[in-house]
């Protein structure tokens, strides 16, 4: 039997094959605009991989889950992100989730998620918000970390997408630095997040998932301004996933 995790999330939409006696396999691709198209395509990727999905057992997870309708049963993300990062680290955990569209913070004992917080009234502190402003200073995401890790940050003070935009148009047309334009706004989704997992107890090991988990220089931000280890995770984004292969494994496994 095969266990399969899938992930369909607001920007990726990520998927975990479990198969007996292998390590765990992870694909990712473009969520796009259409969740239920998204989750064709999957099929039709497993389907090619696997050969059938008669001898799997399917739970999905995430914003689209709903348009997985091949799946046996579905399960918020908050409960997969939590068991995810939980069997990564290998031991209880806080977890914040950097996600497209939303920032979750979650506590984790023994594999179950005890305590979570959720920042989705705002795309300030999320990938949105960094992508966003990527664009505007005509780079990509992962230069803009690069050029973050060199510059002096500039503040950016609006909790609102929009208004922090103008912040940086402003910037550009006085003509600073772009390394000292881009620190502001990594700075500023740092202070953001810190501020949302500030408003709960933390565990002893904390560890980040989502779009932004392999980043060092992000972690060390987090760990900077919160005064404690923050922990990169190498697979983080596929924490969702994993933790619906496993919980798959565990409600339909013999």
């Amino acid at each position: 039997m095969n266990y399969i995790g899938i992930d369909i999330g607001s920007t990726a939409s990520k998927v975990c094959v479990i198969r007996e006696g292998a390590e765990p396999e992870f694909r990712v691709m473009p969520t796009g605009w259409n969740s239920k198209i998204t989750a064709g395509i999957i099929r039709e990727g497993l389907e090619e991989m696997l050969g059938s999905l008669e001898e799997c057992r399917i739970v999905a997870t995430g914003y689209g889950r709903i348009s997985v309708d091949y799946a046996d049963k579905v399960i918020t993300e908050i409960t997969c992100h939590g068991r995810g990062g939980y069997e990564m680290v290998g031991r209880d955990c806080s977890i914040v989730d950097i996600g497209g569209q939303d920032t979750k913070f979650i506590n984790v004992r023994n594999g179950r998620a005890v305590d979570f917080l959720m920042n989705d009234k705002c795309a300030a502190g999320t990938g949105k918000f960094i992508e966003v402003m990527a664009n505007r200073l005509g780079v990509t995401i992962e230069e803009l970390f690069d050029l973050a890790a060199k510059g002096t940050p500039l503040p950016i003070s609006s909790i609102c997408t929009v208004f922090a935009e103008s912040e940086v148009i402003n910037y550009m047309g006085e003509g600073k630095e772009k390394e000292e334009i881009a620190a502001g706004v990594i700075h500023s989704v740092a202070t953001k997040v810190v501020a949302l997992m500030q408003r709960k107890e933390l565990m002893d090991t904390v560890i980040i998932t989502g779009g932004l988990s392999d980043n060092a220089f992000f972690a060390g931000l987090l760990s900077e301004k919160l005064h404690r280890k923050v922990l990169p995770m190498q697979n983080g984004r596929y924490a969702g996933a994993y933790g619906a292969a496993i919980l798959a494994q565990e409600k339909f496994g013999k």
